[in-house]
């Protein structure tokens, strides 16, 4: 399998841990970024991601920020991209099973080094069973098309001047 990672730059570290179990378990990982700990904007990895599942360039996405929820909203907010935010393994599976997620998203300041192994190892095993695919479709259709956004490499640029100059905060 392709698997898309993002994330911010407060959870680098769990990041890299993914992509090591992951290329471990003999899956290309596609690692969009951040790479270090400098301070950075998690919806341009959100959208990195979301980009390269709905391409079809990668079969899965994994968005990381502190607590998942910023990093999976700005994920979740792409057509063809059904990004659910999992704290555990049950959520995980859920999310594959009934809405066929394909990105997943989970705080890596909020769960554990092992949680997260878990969570992801359960996800990419789970199988969706196809009995909710009218309730997919009816998801898909919520979120209309913004082709302004997609493999747009400036479409944060306002926000990441903004951010450059001190307007957003951790």
């Amino acid at each position: 399998m392709i698997i898309a990672l993002g994330n911010d730059h407060i959870v680098t570290d769990v990041k890299m841990q993914i992509s090591d179990m992951l290329k471990a378990m003999g899956n290309e990982v596609i690692d969009v970024g951040t790479y270090d700990n400098t301070r950075t904007h998690y919806p341009i990895y959100g959208l990195r991601v979301a980009n390269l599942v709905r391409d079809g360039k990668a079969d899965y996405g994994v968005v990381l920020c502190g607590t998942g929820v910023g990093i999976s909203t700005a994920a979740d907010k792409n057509k063809g991209v059904r990004a659910a935010l999992v704290n555990d393994t049950t959520t995980a599976k859920y999310a594959k099973e009934h809405l066929n997620a394909n990105v997943i998203s989970f705080g890596g300041a909020v769960v554990g080094e092992h949680l997260a192994e878990d969570i992801v190892k359960t996800y990419l095993a789970a199988d969706y069973k196809g009995e909710d695919d009218d309730l997919v479709a009816k998801i898909d259709a919520l979120e209309p098309d913004n082709p302004e956004q997609h493999d747009n490499p400036h479409f944060y640029d306002h926000e990441m001047k903004l951010w450059n100059e001190g307007y957003y905060h951790d």
